[in-house]
């Protein structure tokens, strides 16, 4: 995922005629939801809090995230489509949001393609993972005790069409295993989960796994990626471990209803180029295996579609519909 730089690209385009001065010079006059589509504790939460801090400050008014758990990020997404469009109200996009949901539900709720970008925010590679006591230190041995044991082994995820979930869906056709899904409502707890023993697998960004692998609550297998992580240097590559097709990441955007004034969208915009631009929140970020992503807005069309093709293959590999 290569992003360079957005950020005066993307304020021009959205600076076109029609927002008066005065009402960029008010805005904003009050406090900003931004809706999260999961729960607290994930790489979704974790960005967007830090990320809508640097907003706030720049903004000189408080971005106060509002956790919407649920369906995959369908409930969130329905609520920001149906928001008043006058800036107030931004939604963090994913993956799952954007390009998988529109795939794979037959009545969705919202139309994914009516939003108005924003920005690119960020995006981090999946680690694998295993429960400790699960009979596998290496990728390897996991997928040997999977083959041997069809069925029996759980995977938990964000929920159902989140993007763990993908990437499960994408390690049963790579790997030729047989596990079960089991959803939860975010990432952390599905986590959680793993860390009790009530799921086998789990699959998430850097940071959500790595301070459990850390510990010796979680063994990590495998980053799928076709680079080692920075801030998990010990854990091989998919391609290392065999498996150069079990690719996956999380990324989001911030998006903002549509019908959203344009002088409002070049104001959000340029307060979250400020944020991104921060070496300190880069750094903090890319420590915790983050990385915060800008690009014009041709690469971030460009970037879309690719997914949208991606996705579309996996999800019809897969089988996956939902009503």
């Amino acid at each position: 995922m290569g992003f360079k730089s957005m950020a005066s690209a993307l304020a021009l385009a959205t600076a076109v005629a029609g927002g008066s001065g005065a009402q960029a010079a008010a805005y904003p006059e009050r406090p900003i939801r931004l809706v999260v589509p999961f729960g607290a504790g994930g790489i979704t939460d974790i960005v967007a809090r830090q990320v809508g801090q640097g907003m706030g400050e720049a903004l000189g008014q408080g971005v106060v995230v509002e956790n919407r758990p649920g369906a995959g990020g369908v409930i969130a997404a329905q609520l920001a489509a149906t928001a008043p469009a006058d800036g107030y109200t931004i939604f963090m996009g994913t993956v799952g949001t954007q390009v998988v949901n529109p795939l794979i539900y037959r009545k969705l709720g919202y139309d994914a393609d009516k939003f108005v970008p924003v920005g690119m925010v960020s995006g981090s590679p999946y680690l694998l993972a295993v429960r400790a006591g699960l009979p596998a230190a290496t990728f390897g041995e996991f997928v040997a005790y999977a083959r041997a044991n069809p069925g029996k082994l759980n995977f938990g995820s964000a929920g159902n069409a989140s993007s763990p979930h993908l990437g499960l869906e994408l390690l049963k056709l790579t790997a030729n295993v047989d596990v079960m899904h089991v959803p939860f409502k975010s990432g952390s707890e599905a986590v959680n989960a793993a860390i009790g023993g009530q799921v086998d697998v789990v699959m998430d960004a850097s940071p959500v796994i790595m301070p459990h692998a850390a510990s010796g609550r979680l063994r990590a297998l495998a980053v799928a990626a076709d680079q080692r992580l920075p801030s998990a240097p010990d854990v091989p590559t998919a391609a290392e471990v065999g498996d150069p097709g079990l690719q996956i990441s999380s990324w989001n955007a911030f998006f903002a209803p549509a019908g959203t004034p344009p002088a409002v969208l070049e104001t959000l915009n340029a307060a979250l180029q400020k944020t991104l631009a921060s070496p300190e929140l880069r750094q903090r970020l890319a420590a915790q295996g983050t990385q915060l992503y800008t690009g014009t807005p041709d690469e971030y069309r460009r970037f879309i579609a690719g997914e949208k093709a991606k996705w579309a293959e996996i999800v019809k590999r897969a089988d996956i519909r939902m009503d």
